[in-house]
């Protein structure tokens, strides 16, 4: 018996004398996406067919611009254009404001008269009166 406690107390003393592998934990990287980068190019011609669809319903318009409002991005003037357009083949005039009130209230403030100064030709085109037109801006 004395034997078996006097095996039993060196194996417990190698065991705290070994020195034990010391473990990392692992760092973490995260794949966001296993698809290619997409260019600036083909992301907006990518939206610009979304929006410029023959057969988009509201619903599509909405999602869509609900998605690119996601990104927290301004769409460039030419993305818009295609939106107001899918609007006014919607007969949609809350939705083509509610566009442009987006735009305004988006993350980048200082872009908004740039926009509007591009999509004037487009706004005067449709007939679509921006928010500061119809005095809505200011509630």
């Amino acid at each position: 018996m004395f034997r078996a406690v006097f095996r039993l107390s060196a194996t417990g003393a190698r065991s705290l004398a070994r020195s034990r592998p010391c473990y990392t934990a692992p760092l973490a990287s995260r794949c966001y996406s296993h698809g290619k980068v997409e260019s600036d190019e083909e992301f907006d011609a990518r939206w610009i067919t979304y929006f410029s669809k023959p057969d988009i319903d509201a619903w599509e318009l909405r999602k869509g611009m609900n998605t690119l409002i996601g990104y927290d991005l301004v769409p460039e003037a030419k993305i818009l254009d295609s939106a107001l357009r899918a609007c006014r083949r919607l007969d949609d005039l809350a939705s083509a404001i509610r566009i442009l009130e987006a735009d305004k209230a988006g993350p980048y403030k200082e872009i908004y008269p740039y926009l509007i100064q591009e999509l004037k030709p487009t706004l005067s085109e449709l007939g679509i009166s921006t928010p500061e037109e119809l005095g809505i801006d200011t509630l």
